[in-house]
């Protein structure tokens, strides 16, 4: 399938009554489909595939419910913070409690997945948005700016670059929150995975680190060598797997490889990357690309950022961003058929 031809139109009319843009970017071999609500990346199609790369919908609507992070830019805090509050400088912040009405995931109705963003610039094969995040907005101090840039950089290649600007200490941890199935099908088994990871956050109740890394050795979070992955047998993930103790150059850190042989090969600055297998994912019966409906392992997120909860835990690296500073991530998603 070739890739769609690049260009902007309208994707439906968002509850609050502005108009949400669809944005298509090609380079011949890839083709993508960003939305100016939550930053999505809506459709990927790399050129020779006859199916989408990434789960999606063309229903606005699912996208305002349950398939709010379906492929969205989630901020300005992605992932849970423990009993929705955190202390900063010492001063306690409250947020809300969107998770079993004790914490915060996905920094709640204010995550920036929720929100429409304004188009910056664009061209055949980019496309720049920004949003403005006002003080106290979900409970976050400090006014903020945000810039997504989403480029085809080289064939194959999606580059999404973030950055954002305050001015008052506050946290920051974006991540994709793009949904994977290289092979077009039901569920991603057969899919093979490799991450380069030693350590793990463990999990608690809630799915919430506990505050303690373990290493992967002799647990069924070892990805260091190839594993076929098979849905249901394994053991459940939803959780951060630990690439380094602070941000870096862009690395390779993970391979996707499907059993139809298109391969995604994951780069990031960020020090973690969390999975999460789908197995609870809520769609509210959304159709997808080619009219399927999504149900349990789908497809495989995975999601570049910081170490979940890290204003929890004051071992895990850093997420606190001060005036004068500039937060930068770099993630690449690199995909062919082998």
């Amino acid at each position: 399938m070739t890739p769609t031809a690049p260009g902007v139109a309208p994707f439906g009319t968002h509850s609050s009554g502005e108009t949400v843009q669809k944005i298509t970017m090609s380079d011949g071999t890839l083709g993508v489909a960003i939305l100016t609500l939550g930053a999505i990346v809506q459709d990927v199609r790399l050129a020779g595939v006859p199916h989408s790369l990434t789960i999606g919908t063309e229903d606005l609507a699912a996208y305002e419910g349950p398939m709010a992070s379906a492929g969205g830019l989630i901020g300005p805090v992605v992932n849970r913070i423990s009993e929705g509050v955190a202390d900063l400088d010492g001063q306690a912040y409250r947020f809300e409690r969107n998770q079993d009405g004790q914490h915060t995931c996905h920094a709640g109705t204010a995550g920036t997945h929720r929100k429409i963003w304004t188009v910056a610039e664009r061209s055949e094969t980019h496309v720049a948005l920004t949003l403005t995040l006002p003080d106290g907005d979900g409970g976050f101090p400090g006014n903020r700016t945000v810039t997504a840039r989403y480029a085809l950089t080289e064939p194959g290649t999606l580059e999404m670059q973030v950055t954002m600007t305050t001015d008052a200490p506050t946290w920051v941890n974006f991540a994709n929150h793009s949904y994977w199935n290289l092979d077009g099908t039901a569920t991603y088994a057969g899919h093979r995975l490799t991450i380069d990871a030693a350590r793990y956050c463990v999990p608690g109740p809630g799915d919430l680190a506990t505050g303690e890394v373990r290493s992967v050795a002799s647990t069924p979070y070892d990805f260091r060598q190839e594993r076929t992955l098979a849905p249901g047998r394994d053991a459940k993930l939803d959780l951060n797997f630990c690439l380094s103790d602070a941000r870096r150059a862009p690395q390779r850190v993970l391979t996707l490889t499907g059993g139809t042989s298109v391969r995604l090969e994951l780069e990031t600055t960020e020090p973690g990357v969390q999975i999460y297998d789908a197995n609870g994912i809520q769609t509210g019966g959304a159709v997808g690309h080619h009219g399927e409906a999504y149900a349990a392992y789908c497809a495989l997120a995975i999601e570049a950022q910081g170490w979940p909860d890290a204003p929890s835990h004051a071992a895990f690296p850093s997420t606190v961003l001060r005036p004068g500073e500039t937060y930068a991530q770099i993630t690449r998603w690199r995909f062919a058929q082998t």
